[in-house]
C-alpha cells in the first residue's frame, strides 16, 4: 500500500493532467520569476507570481468573509477536485495556486475558523505522514486567506531557505520537557521559537506552554502567529513565529512607496511573493527587513516571552 507521502504526490501528478486550472498555474510556476537577496546574513528569496494575488490581496474581514462561498467546503469544491482522507477529519487536497513546485492545502470537513490551539498533534502527525513535505500555518491574521475554515497547508522540502537557515542561527534554550527542547533563535531573520522533539507528546507540551504565554488581541481568539512542522532525522521540528502585525506600513501606502507583500508563513521562512512586477523589480534587502521589523516581535518583545517561559516549570 502507497504511503500517505506517495499518494500526495501522486494526487498532484493526476491532477496535472486533467484539471486545467492546476494545469495552467502549475505550468506558470515553472516560468516564475526570482531574485536571490541577504536580509541580516541571511539568504532569502523574491519571488515573482502573478497568480498569488489571491492571496495578497484577500480581504478577510467578516463582512467579505460572510458574502463569499467558501472555496475549502466540500460543496463549493470544483466538481473535477479529487482528495485523500487523513484520519476522520482532515483532507489532503492539491492548492491550485502554487508557491511551491509541490503545494498541498489540508482543511478540515467541518467550516470552522482557523484556530491551531488543540490541532498541533495533528500538524505533526500530518509532518510525519507527509514526510517528503514541510506543513505550515496561516494564522487567521497571519496570511489566512480563509480564516473561516481551519486548515494546514503543505509544500515540498528543498524549496523554503528555513530548512537551513534555522541551524545557522544562535539558540537559547528556553524550556524543556522529556524529549523536547523548545529554543528561542538569535540574530535571525527575525525572533523565532523551534521546537526539537523525538517524542509528539513533548512537543505538543512545549508549544501549549509557548502559545499560553502569547498575547491575544482584543476583539480575537488567538494569538498572532505562523507555524511551520517538518520530520528531520527522526525528530519533529517546529518553528514559531509570534506576530504583531499582518501588514506592513507599505501595504498600505500610496504612490511609489506601495510594496503589496503580506508576510504569511512562506515569508517567515524566507520566501517573499510579490504578485506584482512593478515590486519584484524594486524591492531591496532594506525593504524586506522594515517588512520583518514591522510584522514580527522586537527583540526586547522576544527577551520579556523568554522570561516569562523561564519562570514556568514545567
Amino acid at each position: 500500500m502507497e504511503s500517505i507521502n506517495q499518494q500526495a504526490k501522486e494526487l498532484i501528478r493526476e491532477h496535472l493532467t486533467f484539471w486545467e486550472l492546476a494545469q495552467v498555474n502549475y505550468a506558470a510556476l515553472g516560468k516564475v520569476q526570482t531574485r536571490a537577496l541577504e536580509v541580516n546574513g541571511y539568504p532569502v528569496l523574491l519571488q515573482f507570481n502573478p497568480e498569488r494575488i489571491r492571496s495578497s490581496a484577500a480581504k478577510i474581514d467578516k463582512a467579505s468573509l460572510a458574502t463569499r462561498p467558501c472555496f475549502l467546503c466540500e460543496a463549493n469544491r470544483p466538481g473535477n477536485q479529487r482528495w485523500i482522507d487523513f484520519g476522520k477529519e482532515y483532507q489532503i487536497m492539491v492548492n491550485p495556486y502554487p508557491i511551491f513546485p509541490q503545494h498541498l492545502t489540508i482543511p478540515i470537513r467541518a467550516h470552522q475558523e482557523q484556530r491551531i490551539r488543540g490541532r498541533y498533534a495533528d500538524m505533526l502527525a500530518l509532518a510525519e505522514a507527509l514526510d517528503g513535505f514541510i506543513l505550515f500555518y496561516n494564522g487567521p491574521k497571519c496570511g489566512a486567506s480563509a480564516p473561516d475554515h481551519m486548515h494546514f497547508q503543505a509544500g515540498n522540502k528543498g524549496f523554503l531557505p528555513l530548512e537551513k537557515n534555522w541551524r545557522q542561527a544562535c539558540r537559547e534554550e528556553v524550556a524543556v520537557k522529556g524529549q523536547a527542547v523548545l529554543y528561542a533563535l538569535r540574530n535571525f531573520l527575525q525572533p523565532a521559537f523551534v521546537i526539537v522533539a523525538e517524542d509528539a507528546a513533548d512537543a505538543v507540551s512545549l508549544f501549549n506552554h509557548l502559545y499560553g504565554l502569547l498575547e491575544i488581541k482584543p476583539g480575537e481568539y488567538e494569538p498572532m502567529m505562523n507555524v511551520l512542522a517538518w520530520m528531520e532525522e527522526g525528530k519533529w521540528i517546529t518553528s514559531i513565529y509570534p506576530r504583531k502585525k499582518l501588514h506592513p506600513f507599505c501595504y498600505y501606502a500610496e504612490g511609489d512607496a506601495n510594496i503589496l507583500i503580506s508576510p504569511a508563513t512562506v515569508e517567515m521562512a524566507g520566501v517573499f511573493i510579490t504578485p506584482l512586477k512593478k515590486d519584484f523589480r524594486k524591492v531591496t534587502a532594506a525593504d524586506l527587513w522594515q517588512i520583518i521589523r514591522e510584522t514580527c516581535l522586537s527583540e526586547e518583545e522576544m527577551d520579556q516571552l523568554i522570561s516569562k517561559s523561564k519562570s514556568y516549570h514545567l
